[in-house]
């Protein structure tokens, strides 16, 4: 484990002054550290990543496909990967980043094929799913397109298949935003960011991901055709969500 460590490239983007606070955007700088970011930034995402793996046991199905929308590094695909080979399922992870896919074809080199496209998702056809997996990606999307995009996955999916949605939620009631916020930056302290990481990193953000509270995430996925939907995980304002069909 110390070894793997030592591989993983620490986060130092915005641990200089930065005269002018772009978008924040999943380029190169940022695939080259994101292993570290999202470790050091969101809360129980090594316990997201293990709960896909028990999705995939419990809900993948004989000869059918899963998704990752939104793959980043290949976390969640991975994870499948074992159920996927023993089922004879179809894997496909798909990212719009060409830098994000370019670090993940090596990681799917070897071992279970999996179909890595490089495309927005927007344009992906998702069909004969058993089990789809969507972390931390529905946030980057506009909010005006969200219903739509949930919509055509669930359409999707088998009967009996499952969604997962993980995301950065907010909350109605100010006093309970502003205590969470609190608390996700002391994690973020705790894993050595500075103040000044914090907020040039928020203010990259800002503008490109837009979080809602897990009520709405619920109402939705309720109107676009699953029958059950409940709360799996939660660490501080992330959480992730089982959607079934």
């Amino acid at each position: 484990m110390q070894e793997l460590q030592k591989r993983v490239k620490r986060d130092s983007i915005y641990s200089h002054t930065h005269d002018l606070i772009e978008n924040f955007r999943f380029d190169k700088e940022v695939v080259g550290v994101f292993e570290d970011m999202i470790s050091r930034s969101v809360p129980g995402y090594g316990m997201v990543l293990s709960l896909v793996g028990v999705l995939a046991e419990t809900y993948l199905q004989e000869q059918s496909r899963g998704y990752d929308l939104g793959t980043s590094l290949g976390g969640a695909t991975l994870a499948m990967r074992k159920i996927a080979e023993e089922r004879d399922c179809e894997l496909v992870a798909v990212d719009n980043s060409t830098a994000m896919v370019e670090q993940c074809r090596k990681s799917f080199s070897t071992g279970y094929p999996v179909e890595l496209r490089c495309e927005d998702l927007r344009d992906t056809t998702v069909e004969n799913a058993s089990l789809v997996i969507m972390n931390f990606t529905l946030q980057f999307i506009p909010l005006a397109e969200r219903e739509a995009i949930l919509h055509k996955i669930a359409t999707g999916i088998n009967a009996g298949g499952a969604f997962m949605l993980s995301e950065k939620i907010n909350f109605n009631d100010p006093e309970q935003q502003q205590r969470i916020n609190n608390l996700h930056h002391s994690f973020k302290r705790a894993n050595g960011y500075s103040e000044m990481e914090i907020s040039q990193k928020r203010s990259a953000l800002e503008d490109v991901l837009v979080s809602e509270t897990v009520e709405r995430h619920i109402e939705r996925l309720h109107k676009v055709g699953f029958n059950r939907v409940q709360v799996i995980f939660q660490a501080l304002n992330f959480v992730s969500i089982l959607a079934l069909r």
